[in-house]
């Protein structure tokens, strides 16, 4: 086996380093927010965003009025994103039943899908207003069936971004405040006087916003752990330079910290790759922002053959991964880490993140060893009942249990079932025994 890295990012020593800071100021915001509630949000939206109207929650009438500020072809794109969506998410949603079985005579059991009752849903905004965001996250908790969806996104230059929040209000958002980043996502956590706290946080968002969810976590319930963009491009002999290079710059440019890997057994591919991509940030408007994650965040991995190129991009997990090669269902079948394939030339992450009607909100930093990305499943609480009717069930069931029970030393739980054997099944059980 030869896996050769042709280019690295910084070192992984430096990256924890940037985390141990973030993590550091995530926590003091969140506990200002608990304790000072209104007055905390405020002070920190007039810090990060220099945004401080009277009130963060924008009425009916200040959301109408954005809404017309949006021009009607970009509605109509907004329309159609929205409709693959939703397409998708009541395909998903219509794929999980309710179930009850008979699984003995008298003996009923069964689960319900039930909604959370309330959710938060962060919509990215500050650099580069994340209209797609609303459609994921706010359109799917609604297709869910969850009664209060609150939305949540930072000021675009100064004020409330129109298509945003038309997105928002068009995906089916009930409360949209103006508020970005740690702030926005405490007060929808924890609550403030003017702000109802949520069951359940979602959404994308930069290091400090994927902090501040890892910190709630359990006080509220999160989505995933969505930090900075990933992206891998997985590729052989059969694509070129051009398509790879402009793959991994056009997911690069989201933030500074955004990684991008290209994983080939290619050497001509790699070379000339890193080439096209040095031409191509002489080119891009956000060459700024893309060559600081390329230098910092960016590799280039030579391997030997597929098998080998398999193993390491599961090692990896990226968030996005686009497939092209001479054997793209192949990784479809085999790849079991990662947030979202992307398979052949023909689509792109990018059609993912915006239009095609999957989710872009996805597991970064190896989470897709142990989760998928954001679905209307994850607004859904699967809970299960039981039922028993007759007589008989409830003696058997109950003569079952409390041996059980005793096995592990529960008397009082024994006690539960023996009171069934003897009130339903005649038998007499003495107090603290198992029955026969």
């Amino acid at each position: 086996m030869t896996i050769t890295t042709l280019k690295t990012g910084k070192p992984e020593g430096e990256r924890n380093q940037d985390d141990a800071k973030v993590r550091a100021s995530v926590e003091a915001s969140l506990a200002r927010i608990e304790t000072q509630g209104d007055a905390a949000v405020r002070e920190l939206a007039a810090k990060f965003d220099g945004y401080t109207p009277d009130s963060f929650r924008l009425s009916e009438d200040q959301i109408h009025a954005l809404i017309a500020q949006v021009a009607p072809r970009d509605l109509e794109d907004i329309r159609f994103a929205q409709a693959q969506v939703r397409r998708f998410a009541e395909a998903q949603r219509a794929s999980m039943q309710d179930i009850e079985i008979e699984t003995l005579p008298g003996v009923i059991l069964g689960h319900r899908n039930i909604p959370v009752q309330s959710v938060g849903c962060y919509v990215p905004g500050g650099k580069f207003p994340m209209v797609a965001s609303a459609h994921m996250s706010v359109l799917t908790a609604a297709v869910a069936g969850v009664p209060r969806i609150i939305a949540a996104t930072p000021p675009f230059k100064g004020a409330p971004n129109p298509a945003v929040i038309a997105a928002m209000h068009m995906a089916g958002a009930h409360e949209i405040y103006v508020l970005g980043g740690i702030q926005a996502v405490g007060a929808m956590a924890l609550g403030t006087e003017t702000i109802a706290p949520v069951d359940m946080l979602v959404g994308p968002g930069n290091a400090f916003v994927a902090e501040a969810k890892r910190q709630l976590y359990g006080r509220v319930g999160i989505d995933l752990f969505a930090g900075p963009t990933e992206t891998m491009v997985i590729a052989d002999h059969t694509v070129d330079a051009e398509l790879v290079a402009t793959d991994l710059l056009g997911q690069a440019e989201h933030g500074y910290n955004s990684p991008a890997c290209l994983i080939t057994n290619s050497r001509k591919l790699a070379e000339e790759t890193l080439a096209e991509i040095d031409r191509l940030l002489t080119l891009l408007p956000t060459a700024e922002t893309a060559s600081a994650s390329w230098q910092d965040y960016g590799d280039v991995i030579l391997c030997d053959s597929h098998d080998e190129m398999l193993q390491v991009a599961n090692e990896m997990a990226y968030e996005h991964v686009q497939v092209m090669t001479d054997r793209d269902d192949w990784y479809l079948e085999h790849m079991h880490s990662y947030g979202a394939l992307f398979l052949g030339a023909r689509t792109n992450v990018a059609n993912g993140d915006k239009v095609i009607g999957t989710n872009h909100t996805l597991p970064t930093k190896k989470a897709g060893r142990y989760t998928g990305g954001l679905w209307v499943g994850k607004f859904l609480k699967t809970h299960s009942y039981q039922r028993v009717t007759t007589d008989e069930a409830a003696a058997t069931i109950g003569a079952y249990g409390s041996r059980l029970c005793m096995l592990e030393g529960f008397v009082g739980h024994a006690e539960q079932c023996n009171i069934r054997v003897r009130r339903f099944g005649g038998q007499n059980v003495p107090y603290g025994k198992a029955a026969e």
